[in-house]
């Protein structure tokens, strides 16, 4: 019998500095559109700063609409009111795919025989105005070729700009406002890795690499206990050498869905938070995407049926350099 091996996974890790003109944070935060839970980490901190509780508490509303026919999706109604720039990327089966009758391509992960296709719909596209016959095709196949009706999460960042929200746009249909759950904890005499800035790769001796930071922050969210007891069946997992030990950490998560401009928010402010003098030499945010979503960074097809990982940590230091760790799971692209 031949062993099995595990999925395949990446990990790309970054180094820059927050202030640097040429960082890409923003944009990388930008690029990957669907978190579903965030999470932030200061060792030595016991109480939150009032302007960080502000920005949590700013992270906004998300909405759910039962029942939502697709071609509502590509009305101009809709794209006029709330799409500056997007596209509408299906992920469907082949017999779905078929009876669309809609251009697309074969999964990059389906293997020889296509069982899944991709159909991507530049929404505000010049040939895609009301009257063109691409916009009236796709919406006759949406409509009446192949309805199709989805429960949909929806987010948007209001500019300020006037218009309807997305609560009064689909008052007739079954949509329900939601708020992130919001969680605080404090960790308690934690180990913690010792982190050079500078030592992506760590140091024998005197710092811990990105890599072994990474798995270490996974246990910590986790609830993982670092101990690595004989006596535990669940793990013997120990923090890597060399480690500090803090009496407290504040821990914060987030889980809803949450925006890309939320997270830059959140990140600049955490980025403040070392304008004063702290006793930590970094924090942590992590943010996970949505497991099933179609894509993770950009339009980066993403392949969910073996696992689902698409996620990035920021380890944010002192002096405002910071690690950018981006991972996914078997079926992805590498992170950009």
């Amino acid at each position: 019998m031949l062993p099995t091996r595990p999925p395949r996974h990446l990990l790309v890790c970054e180094r820059s500095h927050a202030r640097h003109p040429r960082s890409r944070h923003a944009t990388l935060v930008r690029e990957h559109a669907c978190g579903c839970r965030v999470s932030f980490l200061i060792p030595e901190c016991g109480l939150l700063p009032e302007v960080l509780k502000g920005t949590i508490e700013d992270i906004g509303e998300y909405y759910l609409v039962r029942n939502l026919s697709i071609h509502e999706l590509v009305a101009h109604e809709f794209i006029d009111a709330f799409v500056k720039e997007g596209k509408l990327i299906l992920s469907v089966d082949k017999d779905t795919y078929e009876e669309l009758g809609l251009q697309g391509r074969p999964s990059r992960y389906s293997g020889k025989k296509a069982m899944r296709y991709i159909i991507t719909i530049d929404l505000t596209d010049a040939s895609f105005h009301p009257e063109s016959k691409k916009h009236t095709r796709v919406l006759w196949a949406l409509k009446e070729k192949k309805p199709l009706k989805f429960d949909f999460l929806l987010a948007w960042y209001n500019t300020g700009a006037e218009g309807p929200t997305l609560m009064s746009y689909f008052s007739k249909n079954q949509i329900q406002a939601l708020k992130p759950k919001i969680t605080f904890s404090t960790l308690r005499d934690l180990q913690c890795p010792v982190l050079q800035s500078n030592e992506l790769q760590g140091k024998a001796e005197e710092s811990c690499s990105a890599e072994e930071h990474f798995e270490w922050l996974g246990a910590v969210l986790n609830q993982v206990s670092l101990d690595n007891k004989s006596s535990s069946f669940l793990s013997t997992y120990c923090c890597p050498e060399p480690n500090t030990v803090v009496e407290k950490a504040f821990l914060c998560t987030i889980t809803g869905f949450i925006i890309p401009e939320k997270i830059i928010q959140l990140l600049e402010q955490l980025c403040c938070y070392f304008g004063d003098p702290k006793l930590a030499h970094w924090l942590t945010l992590t943010v996970h995407g949505f497991a099933d979503s179609p894509v993770s960074w950009r339009e980066n097809e993403h392949g969910f049926h073996k696992g689902g990982e698409n996620l990035y940590n920021f380890v944010i230091f002192r002096n405002l350099d910071y690690w950018l760790q981006m991972a996914v799971g078997a079926h992805d692209d590498c992170p950009p």
